[in-house]
């Protein structure tokens, strides 16, 4: 079942999300977020962009959710993407299914273009935005440092 987010979700989603804070480069966040900040960004982010969880056997197994692409009023009609899922969920479409309601929800917004931003290597991920129309239109080498490595970073581009 894929719902909207709720604030009651954070504790999950930050169980979710701090699984590859602490053990991948998927994210560039270094430190573990608590719950109340997770609660935070979902009230920041909510009024404007669509926030979703998938639930599978009752636990949040993924969410997904939209943001502003750059502060400036310009990109007011472009907007980045992110999605994370269980360790223990993925291989079983859950992704597809998170990123097929959030861009059908995006396009009923009277939005042009959505953005997706991959950490290299992530085959998982190109394939997910692929898979939706996505094109690659960037690729910025080792402009991310962690776990003392160097990690590129690409871009990838759905314009409606």
């Amino acid at each position: 079942m894929i719902r909207l987010v709720d604030e009651a979700d954070a504790q999950a989603i930050c169980h979710i999300y701090n699984y590859y804070v602490c053990n991948t480069f998927v994210t560039f966040e270094e430190e573990p977020v608590a719950p109340d900040e997770m609660a935070q960004r979902i009230r920041a982010t909510v009024p404007i962009f669509p926030w979703v969880v998938l639930e599978n056997a009752g636990e949040i197994a993924g969410y997904a959710y939209a943001s502003r692409w750059k502060t400036r009023s310009a990109y007011r009609y472009a907007a980045e993407l992110t999605i994370y899922l269980a360790p223990t969920a993925t291989g079983q479409g859950f992704g597809s299914r998170l990123y097929e309601h959030l861009i059908a929800d995006l396009r009923d917004r009277s939005l042009h273009c959505l953005i997706g931003g991959v950490a290299l290597p992530n085959a998982a991920s190109v394939a997910l935005h692929e898979k939706f129309g996505f094109v690659k239109v960037a690729h910025f080498k080792q402009v991310g440092w962690k776990f003392n490595q160097r990690i590129d970073v690409a871009y990838w581009e759905l314009i409606f």
